[in-house]
C-alpha cells in the first residue's frame, strides 16, 4: 500500500496543534517555534505533493479510500486534482509566514494575565494561562482542515471539513482580536465578540442549506463520492430532474456564495477582519475564504453542470456587483484594514465571475486569482498590521510621512498594493487579465463592467498609500521604526513570489489548465470562436 502522503499533509499540522496546545503556559517561545516547525514540515509534503502531481495524468491523483460510515455510504476518500494542489500549495505557503507574522499577538498583556487566589496581586499562575499556545494550535487546526478540504472527494467528508473549520475561527477572530482598536477594552471586546459570533451565524447558515442539499444528493445519487457520482452519469443509470439538480445547486451555491463572499452575502467580512489580528485577518480572506470558489469549480460545476449554466446569468450580475460595490466601498474607507476587506470583496467577484463566464481562460484565470489574490492580500496585510501595530491606531487619518521615516516599510507596502491593483510585472496581472479576456469572449459587456473594478482598484491602493506614507511626517509617526528582520523575513519573501510569478506563472498554469479542461467537460461548454470576417 502506497504511503498516504494527502493524509500524511494534512495530520502533520493537526498533530502540530495538538502539541502546541499541550505546551506549558510558560514556554510561550517554545509553542511558537513549535508552530513554526509543523508549518514547515507541512510546505515540504505539500512540495512533495507538487512535485509528483503529473498535469497530464489522472483527473484526481494520490487517491486514497477508506471506509468510513458504511452505514450510510461515507467514505474516506481523497485526490487531488490541478486546482486542489494549486490551493494546498498556496495554503502551506502562507501559514509560516501567518505565524512569523503573529509572533507576539498573541502574548498575554499583563492586564490580560489572571490573578492568582492569594498573594501578591500582580502574582500570576503560569500553568493555567495559555493564549499564546492556544493561538497558533488555532491556525495550525484551521490549516489541518483546510488543505484537508482541497483533497476530499466524498462529498459528506468535505462537508464536516467545510463546517469544522469554523469554530477554531471563531475563537481566533472573538479571542485574539486587534489590539489597535480605537475605544475601551470593553468597547474592543464587545466589536470582537460581534464580529465572531456574525461571522458563525453567516457561515451557519449557509452549512446549514448546503446540509440538506448534501442529503438530498444522496438521495438521488446513492453516493457521496464524486468518482461514483461521475461513473453514474457517464453510464446513464444516474439522471437528476431538472428541478432536482436546480434546487440542490442553489443549496451548495449559497453556502459557497457566503464563504466566498459573495455580494449580498459578504457582511461578516469587514468585520471579522476589522476586529482580527492581521495574521488571522490573512488566514480568513487568503486561505479560508478560497475554500468557497475553490468548492463552487469542484462541486457546483462538477455536480450540477446543467443548472450551473441555469445560473450563470444571474451569478454573473451578483460577480459584477461585488466587484464594483466593494471597490466603491473600498474607496470610501477610513480604516485601513476594513478598507483591504472591502478590496477583497471586489477580488472574489473576479474570482466569481472568472468561474461562471464558462471560459477555459476565465477558469485558469479563476484559479490563478485564487492563488495570486492570497499572496497579495497576505504581503499588503502583513505589512499593513506591521505599520498599525506601531501607531496603535487602523485610521488612515493617523498617518502620513511613514515613507521618510520608515522607507522599507513603506517600499513593501507599496509593493502590495500595486499587487493588489495588479500591475503588469506582478502575480495578480496574469489572473486578472485571464479572467477579463475570458469574459469578454463570452460576456462582452459583463467584461467591460468588471474593467471599471481596476480603475477603482487603482484608485482606493494609490489614495491609500498617499495618505499614509507620503506628505508631511505626523509627530505621533516621527518616532516609527523600520521593519525588523523578523518581519521582512514575512515581507520580502511573498514579494518575491509575487514578482516570480508575474513573470514567469508557468508553474501554475501547466498544472491547472489540464484541471480547467476537466471542469469545461463536466459542463460540456467549449470557448467561444472568434468571429473573422472573411476578406472581400
Amino acid at each position: 500500500m502506497s504511503f498516504p502522503l494527502l493524509t500524511a499533509t494534512a495530520a502533520l499540522p493537526a498533530i502540530g496543534a495538538i502539541a502546541t496546545a499541550a505546551v506549558p503556559a510558560a514556554r510561550r517561545t517554545a509553542a511558537k517555534w513549535l508552530a513554526l516547525l509543523f508549518s514547515l514540515g507541512t510546505l515540504v509534503l505539500a512540495a512533495v505533493v507538487f512535485l509528483r502531481f503529473e498535469p497530464g495524468g489522472d483527473r484526481y491523483q494520490l487517491t486514497e479510500s477508506r471506509a468510513w460510515i458504511a452505514d450510510f455510504g461515507v467514505r474516506y476518500e481523497l485526490g487531488v486534482d490541478g486546482i486542489g494542489v494549486a490551493l494546498l500549495g498556496l495554503t502551506a505557503l502562507l501559514i509560516p509566514f501567518v505565524i512569523v507574522a503573529g509572533w507576539h499577538d498573541a502574548d498575554p498583556s499583563p492586564s490580560s494575565q489572571p490573578r492568582s487566589s492569594g498573594g501578591h496581586p500582580n502574582e500570576t499562575k503560569p500553568y493555567r494561562w495559555r493564549p499564546t499556545q492556544g493561538f497558533f494550535a488555532l491556525i495550525l487546526m484551521v490549516e489541518a482542515m483546510v488543505v484537508l478540504s482541497f483533497v476530499a472527494t466524498d462529498v459528506f467528508l468535505f462537508y464536516i471539513l467545510f463546517e469544522a473549520m469554523l469554530i477554531p475561527m471563531y475563537f481566533l477572530i472573538g479571542g485574539f482580536g486587534d489590539r489597535a482598536h480605537a475605544g475601551t477594552d470593553e468597547s474592543a471586546a464587545t466589536q470582537r465578540s460581534y464580529a465572531a459570533v456574525k461571522f458563525l451565524l453567516y457561515n451557519l447558515a449557509g452549512g446549514l442549506i448546503m446540509l440538506a442539499a448534501v442529503i438530498g444528493l444522496y438521495v438521488v445519487a446513492g453516493s457521496f463520492s464524486l468518482s461514483e457520482i461521475a461513473a453514474a452519469r457517464a453510464d446513464g443509470s444516474l439522471e437528476m430532474a431538472t428541478s432536482t439538480e436546480r434546487w440542490l445547486f442553489l443549496g451548495f451555491f449559497f453556502a459557497f456564495a457566503v464563504k466566498a463572499p459573495l455580494w449580498p452575502l459578504h457582511t461578516w467580512l469587514p468585520n471579522a477582519m476589522g476586529e482580527a489580528t492581521a495574521p488571522v485577518a490573512v488566514l480568513i480572506t487568503a486561505i479560508v475564504d478560497k475554500v468557497g470558489t475553490f468548492a463552487m469549480l469542484r462541486f457546483c460545476l462538477g455536480l450540477f453542470p446543467e443548472a450551473s449554466k441555469w445560473a450563470t446569468p444571474v451569478v454573473i450580475v451578483l460577480a459584477l456587483v461585488s466587484i464594483v460595490y466593494g471597490a466603491l466601498l473600498a474607496v470610501g474607507q477610513r480604516d485601513i484594514k476594513r478598507l483591504i476587506a472591502y478590496a477583497s470583496i471586489s477580488h472574489f467577484g473576479f474570482i466569481v465571475l472568472g468561474i461562471f463566464a464558462m471560459t477555459s481562460q476565465g477558469q485558469s484565470g479563476a484559479t490563478l486569482y485564487m492563488v495570486n489574490h492570497g499572496l497579495s492580500t497576505a504581503a499588503l496585510l502583513l505589512v499593513a498590521g506591521f505599520l498599525i501595530t506601531r501607531r496603535g491606531s487602523r485610521l488612515i487619518a493617523d498617518y502620513g510621512g511613514v515613507q521618510k521615516v520608515a522607507p522599507v516599510l513603506a517600499g513593501t507596502f507599496l509593493i502590495g498594493g500595486l499587487a493588489t491593483l495588479s500591475l503588469p510585472g506582478l502575480a495578480p496581472f496574469v489572473s486578472e487579465f485571464l479572467v477579463l479576456v475570458g469574459t469578454f469572449s463570452a460576456y462582452p459587456v459583463a467584461g467591460v463592467v468588471a474593467t471599471s473594478g481596476i480603475v477603482l482598484a487603482a484608485l482606493y491602493v494609490l489614495v491609500l498609500y498617499q495618505r499614509t506614507m507620503t506628505g508631511p511626517v505626523q509627530e505621533s509617526v516621527r518616532s516609527m521604526p523600520d521593519l525588523r528582520a523578523r518581519e521582512l523575513a514575512v515581507a520580502v519573501p511573498l514579494i518575491a513570489v509575487l514578482i516570480f510569478l508575474g513573470v514567469f506563472p508557468k508553474p501554475l498554469t501547466e498544472v491547472v489548465n489540464p484541471a480547467v479542461e476537466h471542469t469545461m467537460s463536466d459542463v460540456q461548454k467549449k470557448d467561444p470562436q472568434p468571429e473573422v470576417e472573411a476578406a472581400k
